[in-house]
């Protein structure tokens, strides 16, 4: 797992929620909305015992895995989680591919 690659990932995925946010001149929260402790974290992660056990001892759950889809559509639809999500090493460079092919469009 290359490191610089895991932070680029959670730190495009940080950026995406919080670019909205400094555009908007006035933020109104609404009901529907969740707390503002509540975030949307990916985390790459193995899926076997000891990383489900350490999961679950950091985060009072067992992991929950999502696809690349899963967590655009989560950016666009501006989920949010109490628990960080895990991806598969396979799903995170599927989604530093879609990512970096948005990226070159603009």
């Amino acid at each position: 797992m290359n490191r610089s690659t895991v932070f680029a990932a959670v730190l495009t995925l940080a950026a995406s929620a919080a670019l909205p946010a400094l555009a908007q001149q006035e933020e109104t929260r609404f009901p529907t909305q969740a707390p503002p402790e509540a975030q949307r974290v990916v985390m790459m992660c193995d899926n076997d015992d000891a990383t489900r056990s350490a999961f679950r001892r950091e985060h009072g759950q067992a992991p929950t895995f999502v696809t690349a889809e899963e967590a655009l559509r989560a950016r666009a639809e501006n989920q949010r989680w109490e628990a960080p999500r895990c991806m598969t090493e396979r799903e995170h460079a599927r989604l530093v591919s879609t990512l970096t092919a948005y990226a070159s469009v603009r």
